[in-house]
C-alpha cells in the first residue's frame, strides 16, 4: 500500500503534469494529496474532476511566492513530502515576458524551499527521516545537443531561453538548500511531455486543435529541431517512484527514448487525424506551413534515463506511436475540455518573436 498514511503537497497540481501526478496518486496509491495551485491561465480544475469528493484530496488556491500563506498550509496539513511542479513553462511566453518566469520559477522555488525547511526543522523522529522535497525540472536547462549524445545527470547546465534559465536557477537553489541546510531534496529533469489535458499552447494539442478546425499548422524554422517525447502518465509514475525510492541529494533524468523532429511530430498528428477524423477538404498535411523560427531555438534535446531505469526500476510504458494515438483520441473524445479553454478567450496566436 504505497504512501499509506502519507500527506503529499503537489504544487502546480492543476497544471498539465501536476494534474497527472494528482490523478496517479489518488488512483494508484493511498496518499493524501493536497493540491496547491494559484490557478494561472494554464491551470484547469476540470482536469481533476475525478478527484472531486475523494476524501484523500484537498485543493488550496495558493501562490508559492507567498511565504505566510504557505506556512499556514504546512502547519495545517503537516505534509510528509512536497512535489514542486508549480512553474511558468512556455518558452515563447518567457521570451515576451521573462519577469513572470523569474518570479514564479526562481522566487517561488526559493519561498517554498524556505517554508519546507522551516517545516522540516520542526519534525522529529520517523516523520523527519521520511520527509522529502522533490523538485521537478526540465531537460532544457542543459541547452542544445549536437547530432549525437544524450543529456545525463552530470551534463553541464547551459540554458538558452528565459524559461530554461529560470528553471536552471531553481535547480541550483534546490541543490544549495540540500548542501547548505540539509533539506532532503531530489531533482528530476524530464524531456518534452505530451498526453491528455495538455494546454492548447503547446505543440501537440495546438496542432490537433488547429487541424480539426482546418487551420494552418505553423512549424518553426525548417521543422528539424529534435525533442525526446515522454507520455505524461509515464512521467507521473516516474516522479512518485523517485519520491518513494530516490536517494536525497540525487538527480534523476526522465525521458521516453522517443526522439522526433518537430516536423515528424506534426506529420504524425496529421496522419492520425486523417484516419480518426478525416476532413472532406483532403489530407491534413496540406495545412503544414513553415514560419519564422523561435529566437534561440535549441536544435536537439535527448535524455538518458538509464540511471532511473537501473537504480529505481522505472520503465516507460508508452512509446511515441502508442502515446500519440492515445493523445489524439483523447482530444477527439474530450472536445468540451479544450473548447471551454477557447471559449474563455485563449487565443492560439503566435507569440515569442522577441
Amino acid at each position: 500500500m504505497r504512501f499509506k498514511g502519507t500527506t503529499i503537497f503537489v504544487t502546480g497540481g492543476a497544471g498539465f503534469i501536476g494534474s497527472a501526478v494528482v490523478r496517479h496518486l489518488l488512483r494508484d496509491t493511498h496518499a493524501r494529496v493536497v493540491n496547491i495551485d494559484k490557478l494561472t491561465y494554464a491551470a484547469n480544475l476540470n482536469s481533476l474532476l475525478t478527484a472531486t469528493g475523494n476524501p484523500r484530496y484537498a485543493f488550496e488556491r495558493q501562490c508559492i511566492c507567498d511565504g505566510p500563506g504557505l506556512r499556514q498550509l504546512f502547519e495545517r496539513y503537516q505534509p510528509d513530502a512536497v512535489m514542486n511542479l508549480a512553474a511558468e513553462s512556455h518558452v515563447d511566453r518567457s521570451i515576451d515576458g521573462p519577469g513572470e518566469f523569474v518570479q514564479t520559477n526562481i522566487v517561488g522555488t526559493f519561498t517554498i524551499l524556505q517554508e519546507s525547511l522551516r517545516h522540516y526543522r520542526s519534525l522529529e523522529g520517523e516523520k523527519r527521516d521520511r520527509f522529502r522535497f522533490l523538485h521537478i525540472s526540465t531537460d532544457e536547462v542543459f541547452g542544445s545537443l549536437g547530432k549525437d549524445g544524450l543529456f545525463t545527470e552530470t551534463t553541464a547546465y547551459a540554458p538558452n531561453s528565459p524559461y530554461s534559465a529560470s528553471k536552471a536557477s531553481s535547480d541550483h537553489l534546490v541543490r544549495a538548500w540540500r548542501e547548505t541546510y540539509g533539506l532532503p531534496t531530489l531533482v528530476t529533469n524530464c524531456s518534452n511531455n505530451y498526453g491528455p489535458y495538455h494546454f492548447p499552447e503547446k505543440l501537440i494539442p495546438h496542432m490537433i486543435i488547429k487541424g480539426l478546425h482546418g487551420e494552418n499548422l505553423p512549424v518553426y524554422g525548417d521543422g528539424q529541431n529534435i525533442r525526446d517525447w515522454l507520455f505524461v502518465e509515464d512521467h507521473a509514475k516516474a516522479l512518485t517512484m523517485v519520491l518513494e525510492r530516490g536517494a536525497p541529494g540525487e538527480t534523476y533524468n526522465v525521458g521516453g527514448r522517443n526522439e522526433r523532429t518537430n516536423l515528424q511530430v506534426v506529420e504524425t498528428v496529421c496522419d492520425l487525424l486523417d484516419r480518426l477524423a478525416p476532413a472532406a477538404e483532403g489530407r491534413h498535411r496540406r495545412l503544414i506551413s513553415f514560419v519564422a523560427n523561435r529566437p534561440g531555438h535549441d536544435r536537439r534535446y535527448a535524455i538518458d534515463a538509464s540511471k532511473l531505469e537501473r537504480e529505481l526500476g522505472w520503465e516507460a510504458e508508452e512509446n511515441f506511436e502508442s502515446g500519440i494515438e492515445k493523445t489524439v483520441n483523447w482530444y477527439l473524445d474530450n472536445r468540451v475540455w479544450w473548447q471551454d479553454i477557447l471559449d474563455r478567450g485563449y487565443q492560439q496566436d503566435r507569440i515569442g518573436l522577441g
